[in-house]
């Protein structure tokens, strides 16, 4: 590794052991870089050395007009409050940072000041609650956190004596606040420019936590040249990204979804980002429509959602709907693109690998697939001994590129990467033509009298009659069957719940996909459990 830029040396000692790294592929074009360099710097001075200075970086709406913030006028945002964490919190390169916040110019501002000061930024879920940021704080060892001051309350509670306290927290600093000791207030005073950080491209930037569908999240390790390739593969090659494109959606910074989409893909680009803070499917719309977006990011479920919704908004200027956190159902990419026209962007990516590394777009979209391997990585379909498979042949994806799983002193680095490869969790098929085909994850393969079954498929069957809202699939212990099919049925207003509508629903996924795959319990309810990211959790569907 390269001479390590940080004093704080606790994330470097806290990567796992190198032979228990995955492979790292860096001879594409596209991620040969420099042995050091700070990647806040490429991102924001970059694009101001380019000539993009007086161009707007980032939008938000004021009484539903876009008001813009400038290149220039971010790269002196970030500069004074880099300065703020190191003159006033005295924090030094290494130390790690807590980001707290919706998605806002303050947020954005946050993450970029912590990554250029050396300093190693490990943003958290607007919604999660004390108890949630206690593990995240001590398995870190948090020292600082930044924090929008709509959200004090429950990262207080870490300050405090108590079953959350966290004692390695020393300090905590508030944005969107003006009082007197506000990051605001604090930054106003400062001068420009701020000299980045002289880190090494292999220094760790970001310790982004899995966002926790099954369970205990993983702190997923991340180097300054990991945020930069994600930026170089995935939007260049598949989105073709320009420097007049507008993007704009749901995930948040906190995410590595959210954090490529929403600020990273577009700064690298010299393009621009809408940042608002919760959005329903009306008001994505509705900010679509009034900053002209090209690019949108969000879930599976904003989209069907929203697809009811789109025919009185304008859309015309989407160049790209992109989806990923969750699989695709068909049925909702058909509906999507009836109501709008735009062929939806299906992608697969995971917080280990950062973002992205199987999607296609437009003509070259092949129904029922996420896509093709993203230039710049490989994936591979293999067995429970890591054999290759044959094309059409369900197994493990294992994958490998530029970046990969380095798990914070985690002992699930073991399962996460074999042979060099990383294992996302996912069961995939690969046609003779490269086309991926998402099954299932691994642990939710539903195994009933010796069928496989896989739960999304199911899902998608029934998201296809009218009745079905939303639904969840997952396999129940049985001891005749060994699992049998449970889905969990949200319903259209004007469906009323009965046995009728069971069988309706059973015999219309008969109908649709093998029959013997249909689910054999259905349960309705009124919502379902969902990250904050909208993902389905399906290990609490369990509980219900």
């Amino acid at each position: 590794m390269e001479r390590s830029g940080h004093l704080d040396t606790f994330a470097r000692d806290h990567l796992p052991p190198p032979e228990a790294w995955p492979e790292f592929l860096l001879d594409h074009p596209a991620v040969r870089y420099p042995a050091r360099f700070n990647c806040a710097a490429e991102l924001v001075d970059g694009a101001v050395a380019a000539g993009h200075g007086e161009r707007p970086a980032i939008w938000t709406l004021a009484g539903g007009k876009p008001v813009a913030i400038s290149y220039r006028e971010l790269q002196g945002r970030v500069d004074r409050l880099a300065r703020v964490l190191t003159e006033d919190m005295g924090l030094v390169p290494g130390n790690r940072v807590l980001l707290r916040g919706p998605n806002n110019p303050a947020m954005a501002t946050a993450l970029l000041a912590t990554i250029k000061a050396g300093l190693v930024a490990v943003p958290t879920m607007p919604l999660l609650r004390a108890a949630e940021l206690k593990p995240i704080l001590d398995k870190a060892q948090v020292s600082a956190a930044l924090c929008d001051v709509r959200l004090r309350d429950e990262l207080e509670a870490c300050t405090r004596p108590g079953p959350s306290h966290c004692p390695t927290l020393a300090q905590v600093r508030y944005f969107n606040d003006e009082g007197p000791e506000s990051l605001e207030s604090l930054a106003r005073g400062k001068t420009v420019p701020f000299p980045a950080c002289d880190t090494a491209a292999d220094d760790v930037c970001l310790i982004a936590f899995t966002s926790g569908t099954t369970g205990s999240p993983k702190g997923c390790m991340h180097f300054h040249r990991d945020v930069l390739a994600m930026c170089d593969l995935f939007p260049r090659s598949i989105l073709d990204v320009r420097p007049d494109d507008i993007f704009c959606g749901t995930p948040p910074l906190a995410f590595t979804f959210g954090l490529g989409g929403m600020l990273c893909f577009p700064l690298r680009a010299g393009a621009s980002t809408v940042l608002a803070e919760k959005l329903t499917p009306a008001t994505l719309l509705e900010t679509i429509q009034a900053a002209r977006a090209t690019i949108v990011f969000t879930a599976p479920t904003f989209y069907r959602q929203m697809a009811a919704l789109a025919p009185g908004y304008d859309v015309s200027s989407l160049r790209h709907s992109v989806s990923a956190g969750e699989a695709l159902p068909d049925a909702t990419r058909q509906l999507w693109k009836q109501a709008t026209g735009v062929e939806m962007t299906d992608g697969i990516g995971s917080t280990e690998m950062i973002h992205i590394f199987i999607s296609s777009a437009g003509a070259q979209v092949r129904r029922g697939a996420i896509g093709k391997v993203v230039p710049g990585y490989e994936v591979r379909i293999v067995d429970e001994a890591m054999r290759p498979l044959p094309p059409g042949t369900v197994g493990r994806l294992a994958v490998r590129g530029p970046t990969g799983c380095k798990y914070l002193a985690d002992e699930r680095q073991a399962n996460a990467v074999k042979q060099g490869w990383n294992l996302t969790g996912d069961s995939f098929l690969m046609d003779e033509d490269g086309y991926l085909y998402y099954q299932a994850r691994t642990d939710d393969m539903i195994i009933s009298a010796g069928y496989n079954i896989a739960g999304p498929e199911v899902e998608s069957a029934l998201l296809q009659h009218e009745a079905v809202a939303e639904c969840g699939v997952i396999g129940v212990q049985d001891e005749e069957r060994g699992q049998v099919v449970t889905a969990f049925v949200v319903l259209r207003p004007g469906f009323p719940p009965g046995d009728d509508l069971v069988k309706a629903l059973q015999d219309h996924v008969k109908r649709t996909i093998a029959p013997y795959k249909y689910p054999r319990v259905i349960r309705f309810v009124d919502t379902l459990p969902r990250t904050e990211t909208g993902k389905l959790k399906r290990f609490a569907l369990r509980t219900l």
